[in-house]
């Protein structure tokens, strides 16, 4: 089966599926189809990353291209440096995977997601590279002070300070680990920090952004006023306000939407969600005069809605939020940075800033181990017709392949809370039996 890129790249278990040989294959071939200028590579916190990235880097020399290695460095970080220098990079990171697996997210020329058709092209030229012989190991130039214009860039986010917030943050033993806190001491905040000792097999360990439940007890225990949770590579965020309650990637979007529109500062009063956005949401944000576009999942999606309706404000409610006036890509530090200035401007808490957003529908989220294929087998195409008709207009069906796993994903909502989980609960079923 041919190689191909998933919703963020390529990803797979490191050392098996993604080996060094694709590794120097894909730089080979990105720099084939990008251009032999200088690449910005960045990686997060995995044993793998070091050995990946240097292939990476062997592979774009090998056909006559440059690249700097600016070390361990957050996804919105390298691209950042690649808007700076209007040049394309690479992220080796599997986000919020575990430590075994890795990836790697080719950037394109200032630090923009490829297009279906430049992703095609790279994919194309891959099986003429991976045929080849591996490339002599050249190393690559190394400049970690590059990812300072990042942090300049952050910092000049905020008005004013956080000087009066107790912040708590979780950076997952990520790429994150070491900038996240100091970003935020820099801006004035009192900082406890937990999830920033990566080993190389720790990354995401029951922690982060997809493991909020320790930040929570730390934050009650500390009485901070938010917790912020990272992912791996640093670009989604989730929220956790002082009584230890989650705050998703819906109800943030909908916090800084209204802050946006309030100030007149929300482009065309209208923000970009995705399929798996709450319905509650929307419905909110239309009373209050805000419109929405509405997603295939993934961020780059969401970014070419952005893009092309001139919006400045999107994201998903897994955490991943673009602010496109601030970023070409999903930035959980910055929304970090966002969030605390929004929470001080407003001497309010999180939880009474949650308060008065929307009352979200009853979500049900399964996760189901199976190909992709079992979505077009005829019984579960006749039971998830079924379940759409059952729910009407009250609730919503959103069935989906992983495009980072092995899984398939099933979301009902509905006004009904007992609706939409036995409804969950029996198409996972069906999809689950061979």
């Amino acid at each position: 089966m041919p190689i191909q890129f998933g919703t963020d790249g390529l990803r797979g278990k490191a050392d098996e599926e993604l080996t060094e040989a694709i590794a120097a294959a894909l730089g080979a071939a990105a720099a084939s189809v990008l251009g032999t200028q200088r690449f910005y590579l960045g990686r997060d916190t995995r044993e793998s990353s070091p050995r990946l990235s240097a292939a990476f880097a062997a592979g774009l020399i090998s056909v006559g291209g440059t690249c700097t290695d600016i070390g361990v460095a957050p996804t919105p970080g390298v691209a950042a440096v690649c808007a700076e220098f209007h040049a394309p990079g690479a992220v080796i990171s599997a986000s919020h995977n575990p430590w075994f697996d890795n990836g790697i997210k080719v950037l394109g020329v200032g630090g923009v997601k490829l297009s279906d058709e430049v992703e095609a092209a790279i994919e194309s030229k891959l099986p003429e590279f991976l045929n080849a012989a591996l490339p002599e190991l050249v190393a690559a130039d190394q400049d970690a002070s590059l990812l300072e214009s990042w942090v300049r860039h952050v910092d000049a986010a905020l008005e004013g300070d956080l000087s009066e917030l107790v912040i708590a943050l979780d950076t997952a033993h990520g790429a994150a680990s070491a900038i996240a806190p100091r970003i935020f001491r820099d801006l004035g905040a009192r900082v406890i920090v937990m999830g920033n000792e990566p080993n190389g097999r720790n990354i995401n360990d029951g922690v982060g952004s997809t493991h909020p439940e320790s930040l929570a007890q730390l934050v009650v225990e500390s009485g901070a006023n938010v917790g912020l949770a990272f992912d791996g590579d640093a670009d989604r965020l989730v929220a956790i306000d002082e009584t230890g309650s989650v705050v998703d990637g819906d109800v943030l979007m909908t916090l800084f939407a209204e802050d946006l529109e309030m100030r007149g500062m929300l482009a065309q009063h209208h923000i970009v969600v995705t399929v798996m956005s709450n319905l509650g949401m929307l419905r909110h944000l239309e009373h209050h005069g805000i419109s929405a576009s509405v997603t295939a999942v993934g961020d780059r999606n969401v970014l070419a809605e952005l893009n092309e309706g001139g919006y400045s404000l999107g994201g998903e409610q897994s955490g991943h939020i673009i602010f496109s006036d601030l970023a070409t890509t999903g930035d959980g530090v910055l929304t970090g940075v966002l969030l605390a200035g929004l929470l001080q401007s407003s001497g309010k808490t999180l939880s009474e800033l949650v308060a008065q957003s929307f009352e979200p529908y009853p979500q049900v989220l399964l996760s189901v181990k199976a190909d992709k294929s079992r979505l077009d087998d005829r019984e579960v195409r006749f039971a998830l017709e079924a379940a759409e008709t059952e729910l009407g207009a009250t609730g919503r069906l959103v069935v989906r392949a992983s495009g980072t796993e092995p899984v398939i994903r099933i979301l009902v909502e509905s006004q009904d809370a007992d609706q939409a989980h036995g409804m969950a609960t029996h198409l996972a079923e069906i999809i689950a039996s061979a």
